[in-house]
């Protein structure tokens, strides 16, 4: 069994000012993507998938699947606001994408087997995806699924540029994920973290804490829920045009009802990104010097 890549790159990039997935970073002309494909293939992955809007449906042939061509199976699904269940419909003061859970849910019907969810827009490094290949091919318990995800320091996750939304994870002491939080806007000053929140009010963050960095490991398990929550997310919030259904409820869910345990595992492996444009220089130079 090989495991499936899902790589949401749906999102719009507002805050880096243009589609950041097809930013060619790399000394010859890579996306960031480019390299997660490479290193799934080189960790044994049999599938790519990739989450995108038909508006970049022309760029992304053009630019990215033409590369692949004999080298492993490709093939992409949208993310647009009408993918709807009946019953529901759009709000039309909705703008953005309805979040990275409703991303997985719409590559539903092309993601079988087991199956890591990333970022187009990070780099997460070629261990990451050794480690997660390893951990999706072992043997399941059917009555006692396992999930994963790649844990990143969070001091290793932030941004010179700006704010930035992250996963705050806690463990276990057998390394077991037991919560994850997300804040949405993260920062550094005078050497202390914090993230402030929508009152104004702040929490100061242990810069070792595990984040997510959208590292995931799933067995098709994960989409029995999906569906039933996206139905409740938007029974309740549907009235707001910028509420997002997020991995992080999903995984919450899973926590508390106990159907699954997840696990976070160690890598060796460096994360970094591009959110805001000032970040890319600092990207290009990182890129430049990979071994």
């Amino acid at each position: 069994m090989k495991p499936t890549l899902l790589v949401l790159a749906a999102g719009m990039g507002s805050r880096y000012g243009g589609l950041k997935q097809l930013d060619q970073l790399g000394p010859n002309g890579e996306t960031i993507m480019d390299y997660s494909v490479r290193y799934a293939i080189e960790a044994g992955y049999g599938k790519i998938v990739y989450v995108i809007r038909r508006n970049m449906e022309a760029d992304f042939r053009e630019h990215i699947l033409s590369k692949y061509i004999g080298q492993i199976p490709v093939e992409y699904v949208f993310q647009e606001l009408d993918l709807l269940p009946e019953g529901f419909t759009v709000n039309p003061e909705r703008v953005k994408p309805y979040g990275t859970a409703h991303a997985i849910l719409v590559a539903k019907d092309a993601v079988k087997d087991p199956f890591t969810v990333i970022n187009a827009d990070d780099f997460y490094g070629r261990d990451a995806f050794r480690v997660m290949a390893d951990f999706l091919r072992q043997p399941q318990q059917p009555n006692a699924p396992q999930f994963a995800m790649v844990g990143y320091r969070l001091e290793n996750t932030l941004s010179e540029n700006g704010t930035v939304s992250r996963g705050v994870c806690t463990a276990d002491e057998h390394g077991h994920l037991i919560s994850i939080t997300e804040m949405t806007k993260i920062g550094k000053a005078d050497g202390i973290i914090c993230n402030t929140f929508a009152d104004g009010s702040t929490k100061e963050l242990d810069g070792k804490t595990p984040v997510s960095m959208n590292f995931w490991g799933f067995t098709p398990l994960f989409f029995d829920k999906l569906d039933e929550m996206f139905r409740d997310f938007l029974t309740a919030h549907n009235d707001d045009p910028k509420s997002e259904f997020q991995i992080p409820t999903v995984i919450n869910y899973f926590l508390t009802s106990g159907v699954a345990t997840i696990n976070i595992l160690d890598s060796d492996a460096q994360w970094f990104g591009v959110t805001y444009q000032a970040d890319r220089p600092y990207v290009v130079e990182r890129l430049a010097h990979l071994q």
